[in-house]
């Protein structure tokens, strides 16, 4: 008997392409159907460039999955501004609607499960043509730069939950009005950067834009544990953040102090807070060769 797949923590992001019935009535069906699966192309890309990776399509709405809260939203906005500027050969312009929330499922690599698909879905379907809603319960989990984009929806009875949701807008759009009521945003602070590995502690700063790490005696960090690969895992700089991306063949698993430990496969997580990363498995099977980490508030 298979083992069941684990649960774990993962942003799951819904993108429909808003008005599709109309597409096909203005444009007929070949020139609709061109126009979505563009559409479809471009979310599909900033997904990936996001460190995400789409579950599935079907018809004009796309499912995707990230490691994390900030992924999803910074995929979120990017995709509401490539989509928003796409026309249709009658000059239309396109619109999605998107939502995604921040909780456990169940991956087994083809396709996720759980009550995050479900309310995912239901944020979803409550979005208006070029809106993210996002539940209350990720937007507590997201940077104070990221929450000052958010403003509330208030509740909303969502089928399926015996309660009300609090839900919130994620604001992709820069300009005055869209920013009305809005918190002010966070002042960027210079990117730093520690990590403790065997007694050693290195320092990483604003000067600093690549770290690898693996088993490879060229890496950055030299990584001994036989579970990892020999270019495991990077460290990239991105103006004053600094962001996990993992390329191994195990996987890397990453903890918050706090939160749950999150795997990584082919994806990315933006550290934050402190916290330890292992190569390969995860960190109770064996803690020796882990790496703290610590990046100031």
């Amino acid at each position: 008997m298979s083992t069941p797949p684990a649960t774990r923590q993962a942003a799951v992001l819904f993108a429909d392409i808003a008005g599709s019935t109309k597409l096909y009535e203005s444009l007929g069906d070949a020139e609709a159907l061109a126009t979505i699966s563009k559409a479809l192309d471009v979310i599909r890309q900033i997904c990936e460039d996001h460190g995400g990776r789409i579950v599935k399509t079907i018809g004009d709405e796309a499912m995707a999955i990230f490691p994390n809260a900030a992924n999803a939203s910074y995929a979120s906005i990017t995709m509401q501004t490539q989509v928003s500027a796409m026309k249709t050969s009658k000059g239309a312009p396109l619109a999605i609607h998107a939502g995604f929330h921040y909780g456990p499922v169940i991956d087994d690599g083809k396709d996720v499960f759980g009550d995050s698909v479900n309310l995912a879905a239901r944020l979803t379907e409550l979005a208006k043509a070029g809106q993210t809603l996002v539940s209350a319960e990720t937007v507590g989990v997201m940077s104070p730069s990221l929450k000052s984009r958010t403003r509330t929806q208030d509740s909303h009875t969502v089928r399926g939950k015996q309660n009300d949701i609090a839900v919130f807008e994620l604001i992709w759009q820069e300009s005055p009005e869209e920013l009305t009521a809005m918190a002010p945003r966070a002042t960027t602070k210079a990117a730093k950067l520690t990590l403790t590995h065997g007694g050693r502690t290195i320092d990483l700063g604003p000067t600093v834009n690549l770290y690898t790490m693996g088993r490879d005696a060229a890496s950055d960090l030299v990584v001994g544990d036989r579970m990892a690969s020999r270019q495991h895992a990077r460290i990239e700089r991105r103006r004053e953040k600094f962001i996990l991306i993992d390329h191994s063949t195990n996987g890397t698993y990453c903890t918050v102090h706090g939160e749950s430990e999150v795997e990584l496969r082919r994806e990315e997580f933006t550290l934050r807070g402190r916290g330890r990363i292992v190569f390969g498995h995860p960190y109770a099977e064996d803690p020796s060769e882990s790496v703290e980490f610590d990046v100031p508030g």
